[in-house]
């Protein structure tokens, strides 16, 4: 099985499993960094992006900036240029009241999916070392349609 390098988890770990870049993720995220900060620069929201990532994929800033310009058009995002200080101008983005308001609704919907989440890892285990005690075929930490049986990998 290929192993991967973490970088959120800092070490090698199977990598069938890979949810890929969730782009619709990367949203409540950006809406939080924003919510938090007041205003930002889209270069310092991709810094901080990975610490509250979903995934271990690797962001693109093509789905950052895709994804800024979807919440201005959807009026949940205000952005200026800032022609201010040495450099090029740099966009400067701030949340608007309907912004904190789809933020609120992404929790609610997060919550959710934490809790349905815990609840499936929780029966996982649970059937894991049941399955262990009655020496059944195991489920692989692996993708579902990779299993373990007698020691083999199908």
């Amino acid at each position: 099985m290929p192993f991967r390098h973490s970088r959120r988890r800092r070490k090698e770990q199977p990598s069938t499993c890979d949810m890929g870049n969730l782009y619709r993720f990367v949203e409540p995220v950006l809406l939080f960094l924003l919510r938090r900060k007041g205003q930002s620069y889209g270069y310092e929201l991709a810094s901080k992006l990975p610490k509250y990532a979903l995934t271990d994929a690797r962001i693109e800033a093509s789905a950052l900036y895709r994804t800024l310009r979807q919440l201005e058009q959807n009026h949940c995002v205000v952005s200026k240029w800032d022609v201010g200080g040495s450099g090029p101008a740099r966009r400067l983005y701030a949340l608007t009241a309907h912004g904190k308001q789809h933020f609120e609704e992404w929790i609610t919907v997060l919550d959710h999916i934490a809790v349905s989440m815990g609840r499936l890892v929780e029966e996982a285990r649970s059937e894991a070392d049941t399955a262990g005690s009655n020496n059944e075929t195991l489920p692989s930490r692996q993708c579902p349609e990779k299993r373990i049986h007698a020691g083999r990998i199908s």
